[in-house]
């Protein structure tokens, strides 16, 4: 999984049903237990007749470390009721795929199987995954009985749109494991940031010197857009300020890519109106060639002098406004972390700061950082970038002025 959906807390220990009705995307349905077995969660699967027909039990029994739940009548359960025993305790109940016929006996509350059953007999939260073929999805039926699962409080995870096992392509493909497995997390994790828009840089900057060379650093982005999940998960509409990283978009926010310094305090000025909160993760660089050659400049042998000029300080800029967002800076050390952290927040007049010694962190999957904020230090244990970011967040939420 990405490293930034690697936030194990909001999903650890949950008992989680799992679902699988009869469409060709249950086999989806076995990375995703998987999925939220990594995340730390505890599966069990609701198997039905039409999804037995793709996937056996077996497969889902060895990767849940689970028994499988088949039939309605399983003598094993509570007194002889299975969909009882399957719900007691459950933190939430995940039908994926949900096909086009599961979604309708859903809404009608049919209890003719025993997934149908324990979704009716269910009290916990109900999500499902729409699978099905795109005349399906569209079909007028279809659009009333999602309109009825929504009302009655379901949350509709999906779909998306792509190739479709038919050969067509349109809406009605299953989310991919990995973004049902987010969409969990962010399911679980509490709305800190309802209401909010955050705007976050993310990722080094590229000053070109000529069409193939410049100058840059080795940050992965890794940090930035674990906060941008992790924010996102918390409830806010989150604009992301890209320099080059190799990462997908994080579920939920937008996303603009830039190489320069110049291109991204353009991008952050443009999505900055009505910001509550500006986080500058990014690794930007300090200076930038005073000129650029139009053509690649040929090696000759000879020492090349390239002259370097100061780039705006981005974060200093937004800082200064006299309609400032709560404004969260990052410093990277090498040396004498908090001597300049706190300085850098001060000189800034940051109410919050994150910092970090390189060796710590720059580039790699875990991190160790320092809050700074008006009240002193406030240092973090070494974990997983997701799980940092998401205790970013929550500071960060404790400080912000309440709407």
């Amino acid at each position: 999984m990405q490293d930034y959906i690697n936030d194990i807390d909001g999903v650890r220990g949950r008992k989680i049903v799992l679902g699988v009705s009869g469409g060709i995307a249950a086999y989806k349905a076995a990375e995703l237990v998987r999925a939220l077995k990594h995340l730390g969660a505890d599966v069990h699967v609701a198997l039905t007749e039409g999804g037995a027909r793709f996937v056996s039990a077996l497969t889902f029994q060895a990767l849940s470390g689970n028994r499988v739940w088949t039939d309605l009548w399983d003598g094993k359960g509570d007194a002889g009721m299975a969909h009882i025993a399957l719900g007691r305790g459950a933190d939430a109940i995940l039908v994926a795929p949900a096909t086009a016929d599961t979604l309708a006996r859903l809404a009608q509350g049919r209890a003719d199987d025993l997934l149908t059953t324990l979704c009716l007999a269910r009290d916990c939260p109900l999500l499902v995954a729409p699978a099905m073929n795109r005349q399906m999805w569209e079909h007028p039926a279809t659009q009333r009985n999602l309109a009825t699962l929504a009302g009655d409080g379901v949350l509709v995870l999906g779909p998306a749109t792509g190739e479709q096992a038919c050969g067509e392509v349109g809406p009605g493909r299953m989310l991919e494991p990995e973004e049902l497995a987010d969409a969990m997390l962010a399911f679980f994790t509490p709305k800190l940031l309802a209401g909010r828009k955050v705007v976050l840089t993310a990722g080094p900057t590229f000053e070109a010197i000529d069409p193939v060379r410049g100058v840059t650093n080795p940050s992965s982005g890794k940090m930035g857009y674990a906060l941008a999940a992790a924010c996102a998960r918390a409830g806010s509409a989150v604009a992301l300020v890209s320099g080059p990283v190799a990462l997908p978009t994080p579920a939920g926010v937008r996303r603009v890519d830039v190489a320069s310094a110049l291109q991204m305090r353009d991008e952050v000025l443009a999505a900055l109106p009505d910001a509550d909160v500006f986080i500058a993760v990014a690794a930007v660089a300090d200076y930038r060639p005073a000129t650029t050659s139009p053509h690649k400049i040929k090696k000759t042998g000879e020492t090349m002098t390239v002259e370097l000029v100061a780039n705006p300080d981005i974060l200093a800029e937004v800082a200064a406004r006299p309609d400032a967002p709560f404004c969260v800076g990052f410093a990277a050390e090498s040396q004498n972390l908090d001597d300049y952290a706190e300085g850098k927040r001060q000189a800034k007049r940051l109410p919050m700061l994150v910092g970090n010694l390189l060796a710590d962190g720059l580039g790699g999957d875990d991190n160790t950082v320092v809050i700074y904020d008006a009240e002193g230090r406030h240092p973090l244990p070494r974990a997983p970038k997701g799980f940092v970011a998401r205790q970013i967040v929550e500071h960060l939420a404790r400080l912000l002025p309440q709407a």
